[in-house]
């Protein structure tokens, strides 16, 4: 248990407010399971393999991952959607549990490992903040599958209830893509910034007692267009004033981008978190163990 300065961050409610959308709902994606059930859908029949649906910048991540992990590790996914890091790390592992709120995410996966010949996996239908397992896991990781976790301080609570040696969470981060601040800074209109990042999980795991490691990865995604239209409807909806200048919002969206052949191509930097530690106990803060 680590006890340093005693902050009142308010971490959750922060986390909370920034799933809602700029009218301050929560969007019916967030509350309604069938509908995020629907979207895993169609996403997976765009997959025709596992290794087709790795998205590319997670090529960084992957590594710090596995060096954290052991040959002989049990291990428990959180969240895997299409596999971005579940195969390689059952490749690794003793074992390998995948919990997912999506069906149709875990029979792509369960199909994918009959196709690999790994049958050291095991596939879970629950959400994991509603999840109270029977068992114990050496390690317990989820990267990007915290979106719709209304109660976040219960999810990570599970998480380090759950790991024997380790607990990870790793989370995409900014910066924005650059056009964004130069429309809000020198356009002076109002912008859809990003409403959460990792700095609230590390902060609320500090309030919770947890003292976690924090691993910045720096990440590089490359935006493809097929037509100037789709860039641009894609990157200026970001602008939220009714009415604005688009040839000057354009002219600043295209200093970031080049064409290559037949495509616009937008570069983004941004980085990604990794949030580790080992568990703690935290039943004497009111955390039940």
């Amino acid at each position: 248990m680590y006890h340093g300065v005693r902050l009142s961050l308010d971490s959750k409610r922060l986390w909370l407010d920034g799933m809602k959308d700029w009218n301050g709902k929560l969007p019916e994606r967030m509350t309604n399971d069938e509908q995020e059930e629907a979207f895993w859908q169609n996403m997976i029949s765009k997959k025709a393999t596992a290794t087709d649906g790795y998205d590319d910048y997670t090529t960084k991540i992957r590594p710090e991952i596995l060096n954290l992990l052991g040959e002989t590790d049990t291990v428990l996914e959180i969240g895997p959607g299409w596999g971005n890091y579940t195969f390689e790390v059952a490749n690794k592992v003793s074992s390998l549990t995948c919990v997912d709120s999506s069906q149709s995410a875990l029979d792509f996966l369960k199909k994918q490992a009959e196709l690999k010949g790994i049958r050291s996996m095991r596939f879970l239908h629950e959400k994991w903040e509603n999840f109270n397992p029977k068992e114990k896991f050496d390690v317990v990781f989820g990267v990007n599958c915290y979106y719709r976790m209304q109660d976040i301080e219960q999810a990570l609570i599970n998480m380090n209830n759950t790991a024997r040696r380790l607990a990870i969470v790793g989370v995409t981060s900014g910066p924005e893509k650059p056009h964004l601040w130069d429309l809000h800074h020198e356009l002076g209109y109002k912008v859809k910034f990003g409403r959460r990042d990792y700095i609230y999980l590390l902060n609320l795991l500090y309030e919770m007692g947890i003292d976690a490691n924090c691993r910045i990865i720096n990440l590089q995604r490359m935006n493809r267009y097929s037509s100037e239209e789709q860039l641009i409807n894609q990157n200026l909806d970001v602008i939220l004033n009714d009415e604005f200048d688009k040839q000057a919002a354009k002219d600043i969206l295209f200093r970031y981008v080049k064409k290559e052949n037949e495509e616009f191509v937008y570069p983004h930097h941004f980085k990604a978190a990794l949030l580790y530690w080992k568990p703690e106990s935290i039943e004497k803060w009111g955390y039940k163990k």
